[in-house]
């Protein structure tokens, strides 16, 4: 990370992907906004949904390196690289303030990307995740010690604020895997040349979209993904560089341990293929606690430092 941080030059937004959808043969009804005002509501009419949101952010002073495109989590929003649960600065403040340019991702469904009421479009209905699996899932501790908040010995995450975590979990539909990958795509045709800094399902998403892209996507940060490549797809990676971090306590499920063994698969083929793979397991790095949530964890400010370090010398490669 650069000594002397910039300030934004602008920032704004902008819609990417989706499609027109035409709804037709649905009942109208009265409807009251307020307890003064109501209105007869026809669905029926012209749509545009399965779009990704995208909020930049262009730094006083660039560094040189590649614009930074942020992808969520499963489940989550482009929200959770603003601030952590107990307030910290995020890594998109942290990256544009160190130079980059920053692009934050709310992809199909997700926080300002909208979404559609009728059930018929997105097959099956949405999930949302409890802060039960959250606790789970995301390694904060183990499973039965929930109900007593009794975090893994050493843990980064800040237990304190579990509840902001929550309040950010918002639903996700199992059936739209093809509409986020076509959404994010076209985030990266609007963005140009990047590197991607995705999180979780991001990473599957993220990957898919850029195997399709890879003279777009130079560089790609994978924190913890739980999607792959295989095939003609994964060797159309071979000029991307790669960096995949890890936190702690990965054997703490059945999950996680069929996830590492096929991340590790992953990276051998990768790396036959001929790309160029970097692997951070921070624990082995001498770096204890930390949680799924590595932007969130206590330490994220140094992780934060040393990713925008290894994109400075992957921009300098490219």
């Amino acid at each position: 990370m650069r000594d002397a941080m910039t300030g934004i030059a602008r920032f704004g937004s902008f819609y990417a992907g989706g499609r027109r959808l035409v709804v037709e043969g649905r009942p109208t009804r009265t409807i009251s906004f307020t307890d003064t005002a109501s209105m007869t509501y026809d669905p029926n009419g012209l749509y545009h949904i399965e779009q990704a949101y995208v909020q930049y952010f262009v730094p006083e002073q660039p560094n040189g390196g590649l614009p930074v495109v942020f992808l969520h989590g499963g489940g989550m929003t482009g929200a959770m690289w603003e601030q952590t649960p107990d307030g910290r600065a995020g890594w998109a403040q942290h990256f544009v303030k160190a130079g980059f340019t920053v692009n934050v991702v709310d992809n199909v469904e997700r926080g300002r990307a909208g979404w559609t009421p009728f059930e018929d479009v997105w097959p099956g209905p949405p999930i949302v995740r409890n802060t039960q699996e959250a606790w789970g899932l995301f390694r904060i501790g183990a499973a039965e010690c929930f109900p007593q908040r009794q975090p893994f010995a050493g843990q980064r995450f800040p237990v304190d604020c579990l509840d902001e975590l929550a309040m950010g979990a918002v639903p996700r539909w199992l059936s739209n895997n093809p509409a986020a990958i076509q959404a994010f795509g076209a985030v990266l045709d609007r963005v140009g040349p990047c590197a991607v800094v995705s999180h979780s399902h991001g990473g599957y998403i993220a990957l898919q979209a850029a195997s399709t892209r890879p003279d777009i996507v130079r560089a790609m940060v994978l924190l913890e993904p739980s999607g792959f490549l295989s095939g003609d797809a994964l060797r159309a990676m071979d000029g991307t560089e790669f960096l995949f971090v890890y936190g702690d306590n990965l054997d703490a499920t059945p999950l996680w341990c069929d996830l590492m063994r096929e991340a590790a698969a992953f990276r051998h083929e990768l790396e036959r293929a001929g790309a160029r793979v970097d692997w951070w397991e921070m624990a082995r790095r001498g770096v204890r606690g930390n949680s799924h949530l590595l932007m969130m964890d206590d330490n994220s400010d140094a992780i934060a430092g040393d990713i925008a370090t290894w994109l400075l010398r992957a921009a300098k490669a490219d």
